[in-house]
């Protein structure tokens, strides 16, 4: 067993707590006992605060290539599109495992411990299937795996450029041509996995799977009681678009074809009425909210409030890693409150540290992770208390969750792992360069 001595930790579920010793078996934590002033010379000393890892609950691990490079110049998600597309265009299964090997070591740096992974590109630009139809699936799982992270695998449905429009151009690659084809890959993909792989299902958005498949996807979760994911109301021009075609919201679309629920999860969720909000809520589907690619993208900013009242669960993820800072997505959620408010104080930090761990793994099918208790993933994540950012906090939650940022992470435990970040900048540089040599 390997043990480790926290000097001051937040151990989920509202309890602080100093001078804490636990003890690490295999993936596990096997003991956790606070008040121990006298470690054993054995236990390796964590100075600062420590809380649980964070769960990165929505990640599009390619687009971390695009970071710096779309930023200037006026446009819209649409135009954006277009240029996440033009990566999408180059990569193979071994350029696809070293960004994404490169994006979730950055991630485990941070103190993510954990990812679900909205997966798409499926196939070889032609749209053809590669002899192994997951080997783009198994480069991402690999990846995580010698990344040192758990992996959500949320192989995504994508058949549709459009509500009524077949796929084109680069979309090829997404689309395995019709919902039977799909399932059968993710069944082959659903194999003797050990307890750090979980392989899950997504609906891309109402635009790119018609109502029919839909329904199907949500089938074929529910049966295997695995999470189900999917892009919602992220912009206006989907719920003009849904409503057109079906005459309704997307939300109420996904409830009939019994897409919500308490496996779901609803990814921005940005763009609701008072009855979508409802129908999320009534449902307990988790929303995960993406602050900073919500900002960087223009999408807006969506009711969280408004939703955790209702009865849905707030999760976080970095979406297409413009930052990839947990602590700023935390953060955001009450800091955009604020400004479409003009009030303060809509989240508290508990809350927001509880969406950022527990709960965020849940919603991933981690049940037991994101606390600092026995029987939980051994998943540690150290902060710097006196750092020119966290220098002078007094209350702990506080110093993780305004005043914190991903810089001040020291040390990392990841299921029993402890995670080396050396290499982190050369192996981006390595894998993002030549996606970018002749464009």
């Amino acid at each position: 067993m390997t043990a480790y001595w926290l000097e001051h930790a937040w151990l989920g579920s509202g309890r602080l707590a100093d001078h804490v010793l636990v003890t690490v078996d295999g993936d596990r934590l096997a003991s956790v006992e606070p008040d121990i002033v006298a470690p054993p010379a054995s236990a390796t000393r964590l100075r600062g605060f420590t809380i649980p890892g964070l769960a990165n609950c929505h990640s599009h691990a390619f687009h971390r290539a695009l970071r710096g490079r779309t930023q200037e110049g006026r446009g819209t998600f649409w135009t954006w599109r277009d240029q996440m597309y033009a990566v999408a265009e180059r990569l193979d299964p071994d350029s696809y495992y070293a960004l994404a090997r490169a994006t979730y070591a950055e991630m485990a740096a941070t103190g993510i411990t954990c990812v679900g992974e909205f997966h798409y590109l499926h196939h070889d630009p032609a749209g053809h299937r590669y002899d192994d139809h997951n080997v783009m699936g198994r480069a991402l799982i690999a990846a995580a795996r010698d990344a040192g992270l758990r992996i959500a695998l949320l192989d995504t449905c994508y058949l549709a450029a459009g509500i009524d429009r077949p796929a084109e151009g680069v979309q090829r690659r997404f689309s395995d041509g019709d919902i039977e084809r799909w399932a059968q890959r993710v069944d082959d993909l659903r194999e003797s996995y050990a307890s750090d792989v979980v392989v899950g299902a997504a609906i891309h958005s109402v635009r790119a799977v018609p109502r029919d498949g839909i329904a199907a996807v949500a089938r074929w979760a529910h049966t295997r009681e695995a999470p189900l994911h999917f892009h919602l109301s992220e912009q206006l021009a989907e719920n003009d678009g849904c409503e057109a075609a079906y005459g309704m919201s997307p939300t109420r679309l996904l409830f009939e074809a019994g897409a919500l629920g308490p496996r779901s999860s609803a990814v921005h969720a940005t763009h609701l009425s008072d009855a979508d909000v409802a129908l999320l809520g009534g449902s307990q589907t988790y929303a995960c909210f993406c602050p900073t690619t919500e900002r960087d993208l223009a999408d807006g900013v969506g009711r969280s409030r408004d939703l955790q009242e209702a009865g849905a669960r707030l999760s976080l993820g970095s979406d297409s890693h413009a930052v990839i800072d947990m602590f700023e997505e935390m953060r955001a959620v009450e800091l955009d409150e604020r400004l479409t408010s003009s009030t303060r104080g809509h989240w508290s930090t508990e809350e927001l540290l509880t969406a950022a761990t527990g709960i965020g793994h849940a919603s991933l099918g981690f049940a037991n992770a994101g606390t600092i208790t026995p029987g939980a993933f051994a998943d540690l994540v150290t902060l710097d208390a006196s750092s020119p950012r966290t220098a002078g906090v007094r209350k702990a939650a506080e110093l993780a969750v305004f005043a914190a940022s991903a810089a001040d992470v020291t040390h990392v435990v990841s299921g029993g792992r402890a995670i080396d970040s050396s290499r982190v900048g050369r192996e981006l540089a390595k894998a993002i360069g030549p996606l970018w040599e002749d464009a």
